[in-house]
């Protein structure tokens, strides 16, 4: 096509038809645009496929993260709802001025004080988008924005979980002065014999007379508040930000 024109325009300039060479030359300069316009909107629908592709790749590794992160937030809500009831059957017992079997409160004493809450969310590639600026990638703003918002959510909920473990940690203390026996709730409860493997001692020290001690009763009270403040304030909110995040995800991700 272009040596079609170079013969023309030479004819041209050999016959002096300025005029024509003139429209030719203009006819030229035109195609030799349109050229250069349809490279760069193939350039520019290559590269938009690409970042396309790479937005699918980071939306579905996003989802089994966040998928997998909600299972972890709903055991989570399920463990600290089983400590803070088991709390609560204690203050009834206190309250009622009823003295439970040794080995009930044994085994109201461990659900309540075993387990550490702490949500560990799975982060991985949510974390490496941020650090390496790729999250512009996803071209759904609100998700962008709800991803951005997530991270700062989380270090939120770990101080609350800070404050849950030190209410723990309080009665903890108390079961482990001189006056009471965490053997004693571990023999009762099974888990020395199937997870410590060692044998009930003979002559167990009674912990009933905790329903008597007032700094007891005190940091119990103040552990139940916590764990409930935990779940409602915390975890429940949580839950449904994990909700429309993994719901802009799925409407983000294209069908193979």
């Amino acid at each position: 096509m272009l040596k079609i024109f170079r013969k023309v325009r030479q004819k041209f300039i050999a016959e002096r038809k300025f005029s024509n060479y003139l429209l030719y030359a203009l006819g030229e300069i035109i195609l030799v645009v349109a050229g250069i316009l349809i490279a760069l909107a193939i350039n520019n629908a290559n590269e938009n496929r690409v970042l396309r592709q790479k937005e699918q790749v980071y939306l579905a590794g996003l989802q089994n993260e966040f998928e997998t992160s909600r299972q972890k937030l709903a055991e989570l809500i399920r463990v600290n709802r089983e400590s803070y009831e088991a709390a609560s059957s204690i203050v009834e017992s206190i309250d009622s001025k009823t003295t439970p079997d040794e080995a009930d409160f044994s085994s109201l004493l461990y659900k309540t004080l075993a387990y550490d809450i702490s949500f560990n969310p799975n982060n991985s590639l949510l974390l490496e988008m941020i650090s390496s600026g790729s999250l512009k990638d996803i071209n759904n703003t609100r998700l962008r924005a709800g991803l951005t918002n997530w991270v700062s959510t989380i270090n939120d909920i770990a101080k609350q979980e800070g404050e849950l473990g030190q209410q723990r940690e309080k009665l903890i203390e108390i079961i482990s002065s001189e006056n009471y026996s965490i053997r004693t709730i571990f023999d009762q409860s099974g888990l020395s014999e199937n997870q410590m493997y060692l044998a009930r001692k003979e002559d167990p020290v009674s912990n009933l007379e905790l329903l008597d001690n007032q700094a007891f009763e005190n940091e119990i009270l103040l552990f139940i508040l916590t764990s409930i403040s935990t779940e409602k304030a915390h975890y429940n909110p949580l839950m449904k930000d994990m909700d429309q995040i993994l719901q802009m995800i799925s409407s983000e991700i294209t069908p193979p």
